[in-house]
């Protein structure tokens, strides 16, 4: 439950202080706040679960260089970047691998660069935490359709928006359903010239950037009804995940071949020709997929968490 007493979020801050900062015992605060020892351990402890205060251990044992290296042999990757978590929860995750991926968009982007990116939450997170670069003809475009009539955020219009502050550039959005219901309706959208230009421009990006989405029935694009039962059912029973609304198998596959052909944006190989393809993502869910778009060979930078790695190093 979220502080509204404005007088009490002073007192718990002004206990995190003394405590965090100033290593006051909280016999101490106690007396300095006029209020009982166990007032304060309140406070401490409501300080945490509000997240004013923030606690990171870095474990010395978790060797996340080493990590990175044996991921970058046995994938075959460019580039592999471990991030330290605290717990293997989703939120956490998608925090600390936002970072990550931030600061390795800030050393590889460059003049003239064109810039992929999808949408979604792991996105999001990427997207605030990029930092100004003063780089020239940068282009950021939309990778892949959206979907219409979703009560779920998917962030597409702020990310895209934060990548084209970050770049100086205005965004190329791409204004339409990720999935159709006819393959004439998608090569219709196609043949017009202003979306053949921004579908050209995102074959062209040197620089994708992705996550998978995992296959679950309350995932979004699943809730959204673009599937037929038996398109769900086989979904279900192959698939392992999804880049870009093109869902693969455990191998690395396409697993449904009409359904990719309905499907609007950029295409799994051309993600296998990019400077630098970019997956980003962690966490249980994801491991199937992970490693599946690795053995597709759909990326070439891995940015993930410590937990994630051991799992698919570990995987034969």
């Amino acid at each position: 439950m979220k502080i509204v007493d404005r007088e009490k979020l002073i007192k718990v801050i002004e206990a995190a202080k003394l405590y965090y900062l100033l290593d006051h015992n909280q016999n101490d605060i106690a007396k300095i706040l006029g209020v009982s020892r166990p007032t304060v351990s309140r406070l401490l402890q409501q300080a945490k679960s509000e997240g004013i205060v923030q606690i990171n251990i870095m474990d010395p044992m978790e060797d996340v260089e080493n990590l990175s290296l044996q991921l970058e042999k046995k994938f075959k990757l460019k580039k592999a970047i471990v991030a330290s978590i605290p717990q293997f929860e989703n939120h956490i995750i998608k925090n600390y691998l936002g970072e990550k991926a931030a600061l390795f968009l800030d050393e590889i982007v460059k003049d003239q660069d064109i810039i992929g990116v999808t949408w979604g939450t792991t996105l999001y997170h990427i997207a605030v935490e990029l930092k100004h670069k003063f780089v020239k003809d940068v282009k950021v475009v939309q990778l892949k359709g959206g979907v219409s009539h979703s009560e779920t955020n998917t962030y597409a219009s702020e990310i895209l928006y934060l990548f084209g502050k970050a770049y100086n550039t205005t965004p190329l959005n791409l204004p339409l359903p990720a999935i159709v219901d006819h393959i004439v309706v998608k090569q219709a959208m196609e043949a017009d010239r202003h979306i053949h230009k921004i579908l050209e421009q995102g074959k062209k990006a040197n620089i994708a950037l992705f996550t998978i989405g995992s296959i679950k029935k309350d995932s979004l694009l699943f809730q959204m009804g673009y599937f037929t039962e038996s398109e769900q059912k086989a979904l279900n029973d192959n698939a392992v995940g999804d880049i870009c609304s093109r869902f693969f198998d455990k191998d690395g596959e396409v697993c449904n071949e009409s359904l990719n052909d309905r499907t609007l944006g950029v295409k799994l190989d051309d993600l296998q020709q990019k400077e630098y393809s970019i997956l980003v993502a962690g966490g249980p869910n994801k491991i199937e997929g992970i490693y599946g778009a690795l053995k597709g060979k759909y990326t070439n930078v891995l940015i993930t968490d410590q937990f994630t790695a051991k799992f698919l190093l570990d995987k034969k």
